[in-house]
């Protein structure tokens, strides 16, 4: 079966860094393209970052620009998150997941609009 599994979250201070990394298997990965999202306590889903199939295209929401990399290894089907300079508002259950489809940024905010997705890793950022 698809299995989507997020890996790296934890607790850092503002201004520090964290890598997220998300191993995807069951599907043929490389003809993806792949999204980042995440939720906030007691808000809604928030796209934050999509990668093309062949990671040459990525695409970021405009409060991560910047600061946030997206990046994909398709020989070891799995997906990264370089998250550098954090802040608090970045706190959050951060998920990988698959659009169902993609007419470009930014992505959506529905989760019917996805497909597959990870069990979510957590990212706290606090002093």
């Amino acid at each position: 079966q698809v299995q989507l599994v997020e890996s790296g979250g934890g607790l850092v201070q503002p201004g520090g860094s964290l890598r997220l990394s998300c191993a995807v298997s069951g599907i043929t990965f490389s003809n993806y393209l792949v999204s980042w999202v995440r939720q906030a306590p007691g808000k809604g889903l928030e796209w934050v970052s999509s990668i093309d199939s062949s990671g040459t295209e990525t695409y970021y929401t405009g409060t991560v620009k910047g600061r946030f990399t997206i990046s994909r290894d398709n020989a070891k089907s799995t997906l990264y998150l370089q998250m550098t300079n954090l802040r608090p508002e970045d706190t959050a259950q951060y998920f990988c997941t698959t659009p169902k489809r993609w007419s470009g940024p930014p992505g959506s905010s529905r989760s019917e609009d996805y497909r597959f997705w990870g069990q979510g890793t957590q990212v706290t950022v606090s002093s």
